[in-house]
């Protein structure tokens, strides 16, 4: 009975040794000595409070939004796909997918610091290599925010401009709403407070 033991605890010791192991190399692991740390992006005052979308926020939440518009109505339109044919949205329906995307949540979106300049982070917001260990602030005004730059962008381009970039391809949608001299990611852009 005791040789039938001996072999299964070495299957469980091994597994467990190489774990440890691997551990000990990870920087920050067992083997470290720093412990790995990590604070909150600290917000100023407009940050926290303002309504509108921080002029430094304004690319990034205009990719996002680009980036939300994009996967409703990919979404919207693979429901219409019937036997791999491809069928366009009418007016209505891109109306109210673009409409519904505006009215989300928001909630996977939020700030944090990477290389102590402050980002927003979320879904279609990929900013470079991820750090090893970050704090996100997610709620607050965010959501509000975003929410109110996408109906901003819905009332300057229209529901068919939007849905007419769509149709050639993420990067064109991205192009119109983000893009241009005047474009929320364009360097040029004039910081105006009552815009967004």
């Amino acid at each position: 009975m005791l040789t039938e033991l001996a072999p299964r605890t070495m299957r469980l010791s091994l597994p467990l040794l190489l774990l440890l192991l691997g551990a000990w190399a990870i920087p920050g692991g067992l083997g470290d000595s720093a412990p790995l740390m990590a604070t909150a992006p600290q917000l100023d005052d407009e940050e926290k409070y303002s309504a509108h979308m921080p002029a430094h926020f304004r690319c990034d939440a205009c990719r996002a939004v680009a980036y939300q518009m994009e996967q409703h109505l990919a979404k919207a339109e693979a429901k219409l796909h019937t036997h791999g044919g491809h069928q366009e949205l009418s007016e209505s329906a891109y109306t109210d997918v673009l409409d519904k995307s505006c009215s989300q949540a928001w909630q996977d979106y939020g700030v944090r610091e990477v290389n102590q300049v402050k980002r927003l982070t979320g879904p279609g917001l990929s900013n470079g290599p991820e750090p090893h260990i970050s704090v996100m602030i997610t709620g607050g005004p965010w959501p509000i925010r975003l929410s109110v730059t996408c109906l901003h962008y819905l009332g300057e381009f229209g529901e068919d401009q939007i849905y007419e970039a769509h149709q050639q391809g993420q990067e064109a949608l991205k192009a119109l709403l983000c893009g241009g001299p005047r474009g929320a990611c364009s360097e040029e852009v004039p910081v105006t407070r009552a815009e967004l």
